[in-house]
């Protein structure tokens, strides 16, 4: 979206943003900035609804939430890149097969006109003879413009599936959070939309990486980032068949199950659990002791929730509360 404040309403605009940004511990990158402008500027009504709704709830906004609603709510021209690739897919198609058809169409039209040709010079008919010569001359000639549109053809399509596989990165790039492998949070928002539009039943499994700062702190960015991926690479390898995982906030995964009730989903969390405590952490640099990861894990089934949002905020509260009471795990409305 395009803005054309004035400078002082800009300037004024642009204190607002900073504040919103220091206020929740956002760091000022470019889609930070935009979707903050954005809501400061109150011009997209749906996105400034999600937020203040969420603000007025308490939920986390953090760099994984603000990446969901630039998705959701500013970046849709995917949407038209879609469309347009499936079109022209279907245009290459049509062509491939159009092309094909008249090209064996004139191959058995020249032939006729040989055989045709060639019956005639036994009959001597030089005139009639001269007539289909030329005419078949003028048919070799077409068929050369058939090749050549053939081998443009051949070079559109190659183009075309080059175009077709930098879109796909792209989209990739846009599913897939590029430090753990798992899905960004507005996928799984996206399916939890079709599950529910499909009435199918939801469960959603909140796994909190409690102590993620303490590594950190203590040993920088880079073990942190170590630790976050080998525990979502042991969360996909659990639910590669019954779940989607995704990575719904700093130090927090999420799991969206459909057509499995919660007590599928303790045992799925179990399992997760005890994979993750079974990892070991050893520095290259010798003698350093990590400390043993403390994990939150909630569970919560769908019940009135209106989306995804609001599921794996219920999730998310499961979590703290088995941290609170000390538990492995909290179900969401278990007695």
């Amino acid at each position: 979206m395009m803005f054309h404040d004035p400078m002082a309403l800009a300037q004024e605009k642009m204190t607002k943003v900073c504040h919103f940004l220091e206020q929740h511990h956002l760091p000022p990158t470019p889609l930070n900035y935009q979707v903050t402008y954005t809501y400061i500027s109150r011009s997209n009504p749906d996105l400034v609804e999600r937020l203040d709704r969420d603000l007025r709830n308490s939920i986390t906004i953090d760099n994984v939430y603000i990446e969901q609603l630039y998705f959701e709510f500013i970046y849709a021209e995917h949407q038209a890149e879609l469309a347009v690739l499936k079109e022209v897919d279907n245009v290459i198609d049509e062509l491939t097969v159009s092309s094909a058809r008249s090209q064996q169409s004139i191959k058995q039209f020249s032939q006729q006109i040989k055989n045709c040709s060639h019956a005639i010079t036994n009959q001597d008919s030089a005139t009639s003879k001269q007539i289909l010569a030329e005419f078949a001359l003028h048919t070799e000639r077409l068929l050369e413009q058939q090749q050549r549109f053939k081998a443009s053809l051949q070079k559109a399509s190659k183009t075309q599936n080059e175009q077709k596989q930098a879109l796909s990165h792209i989209r990739k790039q846009r599913l897939i959070d590029p430090h753990t492998g798992l899905y960004k949070r507005h996928y799984l928002s996206q399916k939890a939309d079709l599950w529910l539009d499909q009435d199918k039943a939801l469960c959603a499994i909140s796994i909190q990486v409690d102590n993620l700062e303490e590594f950190t702190a203590k040993y920088g960015d880079v073990i942190g980032e170590a630790v976050l991926q080998r525990i979502a690479h042991k969360i996909k390898k659990y639910v590669v068949e019954s779940g989607i995982p995704g990575r719904t906030g700093k130090q927090e995964f999420t799991i969206l199950l459909a057509d499995i009730e919660p007590e599928t989903a303790q045992i799925i969390a179990a399992k997760i659990r005890q994979g993750i405590q079974k990892l070991k952490f050893v520095s290259n640099r010798g003698n350093v002791q990590f400390p043993e990861l403390q994990l939150a894990v909630g569970i919560a089934k769908r019940q009135t929730e209106a989306d995804f949002n609001e599921l794996a905020s219920k999730a998310s509260f499961a979590a703290h509360k088995a941290l609170a009471l000390g538990r492995d795990c909290y179900i969401s409305g278990a007695i």
